[in-house]
C-alpha cells in the first residue's frame, strides 16, 4: 500500500508504518497545493491519503477520487497523540476502499 501522509500529520508517523511505502506532502514537493488538486495529484502515486483534517470529507467530494482517505481522529496532531493510533491504523490500511473515508480514533 502506497500512504501519502498530508503535511497536517506529523511526518514521524511514517516511521511506524514501515510495513507501507509512504511519503509526506513535501516529500512529493506538494506543500502548497490546496485539497482537492492534492487528491487529484496522490491518486495517481497512492492508494491513501492520510489526515487530520476532519472536515476533509465535507470539503471534497472523495467518491470523485481512486484512492482511500484516511482520517485519524487524536488529541492533537502531535506524535505522541497519534502513536496510540498506529495499531488500529496498520490493521486498517489494507482494508480502506478506495473513494470512501475511514476514520481512525480510539
Amino acid at each position: 500500500m502506497r500512504i501519502l501522509l498530508d503535511e497536517c500529520v506529523d511526518r514521524r508517523l511514517s516511521k511506524h508504518l514501515q510495513a507501507f511505502f509512504v511519503r509526506t506532502v513535501p516529500e512529493m514537493g506538494w506543500a502548497t497545493i490546496k485539497n482537492g488538486a492534492l487528491l487529484k495529484l496522490a491518486e495517481r502515486d497512492f492508494d491513501i491519503f492520510m489526515t487530520v483534517d476532519r472536515n476533509l470529507a465535507f470539503q471534497q467530494t472523495i467518491p470523485n477520487f481512486s484512492l482511500a482517505v484516511i482520517v485519524l481522529v487524536a488529541r492533537t496532531n502531535r506524535l505522541v497523540d497519534l502513536m496510540p493510533l498506529v495499531p488500529m491504523l496498520c490493521e486498517m490500511v489494507p482494508l480502506a476502499p478506495k473513494g470512501e473515508v475511514t476514520i481512525v480514533k480510539l
